[in-house]
């Protein structure tokens, strides 16, 4: 039997911290999923081996304290040759950002939908590994 996803979503905002969770929910209740306010909450949880490599994170562009740039580049670090995907959720559509995520190791820079059934489409896509196909001209690659 195989291990369910584990997921992990890295947000300074309540609402979206728990729109999150409700469309994971929603798509699968088997999802392992970790909830963090911050970067710093983040990295914590994995110097303390509360886990270890999640299959996905989630990760918002514009925090106060340790941005997502800069969230990027430790979980990076922690994670080297593991195989997470760590995904930008963004309300930003800049493409200097979604640039900058992107040559910083992201595997996807996402604007941050405005229903719910978009979340959920647009999480289900990831999840199940589509992103390539449903999502490549977000981040600028392809015309």
């Amino acid at each position: 039997m195989t291990r369910p996803q584990q997921v992990m979503i890295i947000d300074d905002d309540a609402d979206d911290r728990s729109f999150f969770q409700e469309a994971i929910n929603n798509i699968s209740p088997v999802i392992e999923t970790h909830v963090c306010d911050s970067g710093i909450q983040a990295l914590a949880m994995f110097q303390e081996k509360k886990i270890t490599a999640p299959d996905y994170i989630f990760l918002d562009f514009n925090m106060p304290l340790m941005n997502g740039r800069e969230c990027l580049i430790e979980l990076k670090k922690i994670l080297q040759h593991q195989l997470t995907n760590i995904i930008i959720l963004s309300t930003s559509d800049m493409k200097e950002d979604m640039e900058d995520a992107m040559r910083l190791g992201a595997k996807l820079f996402l604007t941050k939908p405005s229903t719910f059934q978009e979340l959920c489409t647009m999480l289900k896509g990831v999840l199940e590994g589509r992103w390539h196909k449903l999502f490549s001209n977000s981040t600028g690659t392809e015309k």
